[in-house]
C-alpha cells in the first residue's frame, strides 16, 4: 500500500483539546471484524466484552515534562530544548531537539531559570543535538530540576496553551516508569473504577513498558511505505506478563487485547520461535501496515488517529483497510472526538 491510501478529511473542530471527564465516559466505537458490524458504546461498557481469563496488556510508561525553555549564553537568545531520551545517566547525556537550531552549536551553554545548565556537545541531525547537563546532584535531583521547568509535551495538533492540569491529564493511571515524551493514549481512557470492574470479572490487566518517542508524531514522507523507517523505542516485557498472555493464547476461551498501538509494537516485536510472547527487553523499530500477520494481538483498543500516520496504518492492518476507513467515515458522521484526548475504538 502507499502513503496516499491513508489520507482522509476531518473537521478540525473534532480534535479533542481535553479528555472526557470522567475518562471512561468517552465514546467507544466497537468494530466486529467477523460480523463486520459497528456498535456505538462508551468506554465504561468495556467489561461487557470480556470474560474471566481474558488478558489486557497496558503500557506503564510515564510521560515526563520534556519541553524546556532556556537562554543561550552571551546572547540570551530564547531556545526551546525538547528532551527526547536520556543517553547516559552517569554522564548526564541527553538526545534533544533544539529550536531555533541555527543558533545552537557545539560548545554553547544553555541556562535555565532554576539554575540548571546544559552544554551542547554534539550535532546529531539538522535540529538534533546531544547535550550534557552540568549538575552536581544525583539523577533523581536532576529529574526534579527538569520537572520544575519542563512543560507537558502535548501533541502539536492540540492548539492551546499547556496548563498545569495537563501533567495529570496526559498521563495514564498505569504510568510507573519514566521515559516517554508522548502518552500511550488508549490507556488514557481507564479509571480506577473501570479497572476494578474488569478485574472483578476476572480480566487480567498486565503491564509492558514501551517509552514512546517523538517519532510517534513524525510524518511519513515517502509514498512507498517499504522505504519508511521508524524511530527505535525501548521496551520491556516481564515474565509475568508473558506467562499470562501465553496462557490466554493457548486457550480457546480467552483473548489477548493490546491497549494501544505502542503495546502492539512491543508484543509483536518479542516473539519466541513458536510465536508466543517472549519476556525480553530491547529496542523496536517495527513498522506495521497492511498486510501484516499478527501473532499475539487478538483484540485492539485504540484511539482515532491522524491521516497518513503510522498509527492509522497499524490500525488498518488489524481491522482491515476497507473496514477501518468505513468506520472512520462513520466516526466523523457521528462526531466522534479525535486523536490523543479523543474517543476510543475497540476492534474485536
Amino acid at each position: 500500500m502507499k502513503l496516499s491510501d491513508f489520507t482522509y478529511e476531518y473537521p478540525k473542530n473534532l480534535i479533542a483539546k481535553y479528555p472526557a471527564e470522567p475518562r471512561d465516559s468517552a465514546r467507544m466505537m466497537v468494530l466486529n471484524r467477523k460480523d463486520r458490524t459497528i456498535e456505538h458504546r462508551l468506554v465504561s461498557d468495556l467489561p461487557e466484552y470480556y470474560r474471566e481469563g481474558d488478558v489486557m496488556v497496558v503500557n506503564d510508561t510515564k510521560v515526563f515534562p520534556a519541553r524546556l525553555y532556556g537562554n543561550k549564553e552571551k546572547t540570551g537568545a530564547r531556545i526551546e530544548v525538547f528532551l527526547l531520551r536520556e543517553l547516559n545517566p552517569e554522564s548526564r547525556l541527553w538526545d534533544v531537539i533544539v529550536d531555533p537550531a541555527r543558533k545552537i552549536r557545539i560548545g554553547n551553554k544553555l541556562y535555565f531559570e532554576n539554575g540548571l545548565i546544559a552544554e551542547v556537545i554534539d550535532n546529531t541531525t539538522s535540529r538534533g543535538r546531544t547535550i550534557r547537563f552540568v549538575f552536581e546532584g544525583d539523577n533523581e535531583e536532576l529529574y526534579q530540576k527538569i520537572d520544575e521547568i519542563g512543560q507537558t509535551p502535548l501533541p502539536p495538533y492540540i492548539k492551546r496553551d499547556v496548563e498545569p492540569d495537563d501533567r495529570a491529564r496526559y498521563q495514564t493511571i498505569f504510568a510507573e516508569h519514566r521515559g516517554a515524551v508522548a502518552a500511550p493514549t488508549a490507556g488514557l481512557h481507564f479509571t480506577s473504577d473501570l479497572v476494578e470492574a474488569l478485574q472483578r470479572g476476572g480480566v487480567q490487566i498486565m503491564p509492558i513498558t514501551l517509552h514512546v518517542g517523538l517519532g510517534t508524531f513524525r510524518p511519513v514522507e515517502v509514498e512507498d511505505l517499504t522505504k519508511h523507517r521508524m524511530d527505535s523505542e525501548n521496551f520491556l516485557i516481564g515474565h509475568r506478563t508473558a506467562e499470562a498472555v501465553n496462557r490466554a493464547l493457548s486457550s480457546e476461551e480467552n483473548t489477548v487485547t493490546a491497549v494501544g498501538t505502542t503495546v502492539v509494537r512491543a508484543i509483536e516485536s518479542s516473539l519466541s520461535a513458536s510465536y508466543t510472547l517472549k519476556a525480553d527487553t530491547g529496542w523496536t523499530d517495527k513498522f506495521i501496515y497492511p498486510p501484516y500477520e499478527f501473532r499475539i494481538t487478538e483484540r485492539l483498543l485504540t484511539n482515532f488517529h491522524m491521516p497518513k500516520s503510522t498509527l492509522l496504518m497499524l490500525a488498518a492492518a488489524f481491522a482491515g483497510y476497507d473496514f477501518l476507513f468505513e468506520a472512520y467515515e462513520e466516526a466523523i458522521k457521528e462526531k466522534y472526538r479525535l486523536f490523543s484526548f479523543g474517543d476510543a475504538m475497540l476492534i474485536l
